[in-house]
């Protein structure tokens, strides 16, 4: 069995209010998340041009996800809601048949069971709560 690296929410928190230090943070690498995301397990995922790792916790997983201009993730449900939250970029989100371009600290909320889509119109990073502990599985080693 595979353990994870559990960042403490002190950290994550502190991360997360302190958008000073996330910028200056981002200005000095490449885009996508940090090592201490990235050091997280990686997720496996059905869709192309899309990578995510994972915060497990024991009820939610907590899904941070880097998005290639042009990626989709088509139509689906689940039982269960889910917020968001766009660090960087832009996408067309689809929820219900409504349609809204979400931005660089837009958040948003899809009720259980609503079809939802999304296109990703820039490079974008997301960060996505599952109100479901295994919405991912882990990607295996190869």
């Amino acid at each position: 069995m595979t353990t994870q690296t559990l960042i403490p929410l002190a950290v994550f928190t502190m991360l997360l209010e302190d958008r000073s230090t996330l910028d200056n943070a981002r200005s000095k690498r490449a885009f996508g998340f940090p090592a201490v995301i990235k050091n997280l397990l990686e997720a496996d995922l059905p869709f192309k041009g899309v990578k995510a790792w994972i915060l497990q916790g024991e009820k939610h997983q907590l899904i941070f996800f880097e998005m290639q201009s042009r990626a989709l993730v088509p139509e689906h449900s689940h039982s269960y809601p889910q917020w968001g939250i766009v660090i960087e970029g832009k996408m067309k989100l689809t929820i219900n048949g409504k349609t809204k371009t979400i931005e660089k600290g837009d958040d948003y909320l899809i009720p259980a069971k609503a079809k939802h889509r999304a296109k990703f119109l820039t490079k974008t990073q997301v960060i996505d709560l599952f109100s479901e502990k295994t919405r991912y599985k882990i990607k295996s080693a190869k």
